[in-house]
């Protein structure tokens, strides 16, 4: 019988049962990779995150994250809820740790303020894909029950990643944003035509303390709607910088975002993009989050 050391970790928030909920083992070692999916599959957040011992010396910490259906390269909010729970469990200061993950070795930093801390996550390689045309951009639509007229123009329905491939849909309406209500079965049809598993609808603010307002459907990997997602809010701000949305010529731009007020589940991160040549090169998130509960769990 081995104890394993069970949290749920609310990321994006400081404030429980908001933002985004994450399951995190700290000690993950001696687990098979059914029962971490068995786990995931139990506690039912959209993502767990499983922290393993290094497997060499180019990482401090092996990570592997389990959506209810299956595993997945990174995640975003269980990123920040992972380290956040191994910092608290340890009460350690600030540090950089290195994370092998199914998206690469990336680096986290931890920063203490106080007794608490912020987490602030280094994103994978920045890719853009194809663009949605023809058929699939017909059938994304009327998943999403959104019209032509609905979208901004300047903003191309595109494939984008920093890890873990998210499409980007832009919109002018928040009130539209906030009645969606996706077809999830023909958003899962459009993921196997496209090749990619979520979709993030949004809003532009660019006159308010908070740029974005957005939301996250990924029902092809069992998650219908994502409270607040790293992983489509960093693609996304290098997104808004290679089609030249960001409104900024600095090296860095940097921005707020909303995300999970439609489900009430409201978290904020700041995003953080590195600029060169007009391209972005490296994208940030910067997150906080609180312990909701934590427990032992006894496998024997």
């Amino acid at each position: 019988m081995k104890t394993y050391h069970l949290y749920q970790v609310d990321a994006f928030t400081r404030e429980k049962f908001h933002g985004n909920p994450a399951g995190v083992i700290t000690n993950a070692d001696g687990l098979t990779e059914i029962e971490m999916q068995r786990i995931a599959r139990e506690l039912n957040n959209s993502e767990t995150a499983f922290i393993l011992s290094p497997t060499d010396e180019t990482h401090d910490v092996h990570v592997r994250f389990f959506t209810p259906r299956n595993e997945v390269p990174i995640c975003g909010h269980a990123t920040i809820a992972a380290h956040y729970a191994r910092v608290v469990e340890n009460n350690l200061d600030s540090v950089r740790v290195y994370q092998k993950t199914g998206a690469g070795i990336l680096p986290v930093d931890v920063i203490r303020e106080g007794n608490d801390y912020k987490i602030v996550m280094t994103q994978g390689k920045i890719s853009f894909g194809n663009r949605i045309i023809g058929e699939p951009l017909e059938m994304l639509l009327m998943a999403l029950g959104i019209r032509v007229s609905d979208l901004r123009v300047e903003c191309p329905i595109s494939i984008v990643s920093t890890g873990y491939s998210k499409v980007m849909i832009g919109i002018h309406d928040i009130s539209l944003l906030h009645s969606l209500n996706p077809n999830m079965e023909m958003l899962t049809k459009v993921s196997k035509m496209i090749g990619c598993n979520g979709f993030y609808v949004f809003t532009l603010h660019y006159e308010e303390e908070v740029l974005v307002h957005g939301r996250m459907f990924a029902p092809a990997v069992g998650v219908n709607e994502d409270p607040v997602t790293g992983n489509a809010n960093a693609p996304l701000g290098a997104y808004l910088v290679h089609f030249g949305l960001s409104g900024d010529n600095s090296n860095v731009f940097t921005f707020t975002i909303i995300q999970g007020e439609a489900i009430h589940r409201a978290g904020t991160m700041e995003v953080q993009v590195e600029i060169e040549n007009n391209e972005p090169v490296e994208v940030k998130i910067v997150g906080n989050a609180i312990i909701a509960f934590s427990a032992e769990l006894c496998l024997g």
